[in-house]
């Protein structure tokens, strides 16, 4: 098999190396590892496959002789950087917002549409979508290719690690200054989220949705090729380290049973099915840690409409609401390019 030379960009953040561990645990086809991050993380060390790379700090020349860059630094890092890296031949796949809404860009989730890969050659950048998006149409594909979904009423329970390290940190410091009775000063999150929830994520749009709200609309559209699927969702933020949950109402043109919903779910690859109201076995977020797949229950025929389903899904948002997506694409585009 074909080996590639590799380059991660923002590997020193919690999602570059959640891709390390993933391209490892895969086996991905690595000839050579070009280590990037900003130049406050040049020359560190990370660990890949039993051996230390150092850290080069980000630069316009640092894709040449690259065959795949994984970004995941940011969209204004992407915005300067993608391009360059592009046009060295190189080919992106990047994990921020910057691209996702290019015509131009194929943005894919590869259980769902694999077929886009053949679209990487118009610009030689590739986008993973947002995390929430993804986590939340794993589960929706198959119903959607049963039942044709007419409308999608989502709420996110996002976790802290979404919004950074610094983030997680904001929750542990506050939940020690809760227990000690100090004061408490949020810094990262504009509000308390110790023992709190906040329903808003990233800045508020013309419209009162926010963009991660939109982010769930334009994407979910563009992924299903579905340009006038009907799709409201509002984003929280939860005092959780790790891995995202959302609630998920439907509305399909062919009415969809429990039964048929769970026999579809569980044979679609990337979904669990964890379901057992008799036995109080349903997902959580601390089920979901560390976990490939997207854990799906509370399966239920929506007793307000006729053919609506309401599903509880929960995924490990640095899984496969990043890094794992983001190396599953390249496995894709190794095959195209091999």
């Amino acid at each position: 098999m074909k080996k590639f030379k590799v380059a991660v960009a923002g590997v020193t953040g919690a999602v570059g190396q959640e891709m390390l561990k993933v391209l490892e645990e895969r086996n991905f086809p690595v000839s050579e590892l070009r280590p990037l991050a900003s130049s406050r993380s040049q020359g560190k060390k990370v660990l890949f496959r039993g051996k230390e790379w150092t850290v080069e700090a980000l630069s316009e020349n640092s894709f040449q002789g690259v065959d795949i860059a994984l970004f995941s630094a940011g969209a204004s890092v992407s915005r300067e950087f993608a391009p360059l890296a592009a046009q060295s031949g190189c080919v992106v796949i990047d994990n921020s917002s910057a691209f996702r809404q290019d015509p131009d860009i194929p943005l894919i989730i590869p259980e769902i549409n694999p077929h886009r890969i053949k679209d990487y050659s118009r610009r030689n950048i590739i986008a993973n979508p947002n995390c929430t998006t993804t986590i939340s149409l794993m589960p929706l594909k198959p119903l959607h290719d049963y039942g044709k979904i007419k409308r999608i009423i989502a709420a996110s329970y996002q976790a802290t690690s979404g919004a950074g390290a610094e983030a997680m940190a904001e929750l542990e410091e506050q939940v020690r200054a809760y227990v000690n009775q100090e004061e408490i000063v949020p810094r990262v999150f504009p509000q308390q989220i110790a023992f709190n929830v906040i329903p808003h994520i990233d800045t508020f749009l013309d419209n009162y949705y926010t963009k991660e709200e939109m982010k769930m609309v334009w994407e979910s559209q563009k992924i299903l090729e579905e340009e006038n699927l009907l799709i409201s969702a509002t984003c929280v933020r939860v005092p959780v380290f790790r891995a995202h949950s959302v609630a998920i109402n439907i509305e399909t043109e062919r009415k969809i049973t429990r039964g048929k919903a769970i026999e579809l779910l569980s044979s679609f690859p990337g979904v669990k099915v964890v379901d057992d109201p008799e036995h109080l076995l349903y997902p959580t977020p601390l089920m979901a840690v560390g976990k490939d797949e997207c854990l799906v229950g509370r399966i239920r025929e929506d007793i307000s409409s006729p053919s609506g389903l309401s599903l509880w899904v929960v995924g490990d948002q640095l899984r496969k609401g990043a890094a794992l997506n983001a190396v599953q694409i390249a496995e894709l585009l190794a095959q195209e390019i091999s």
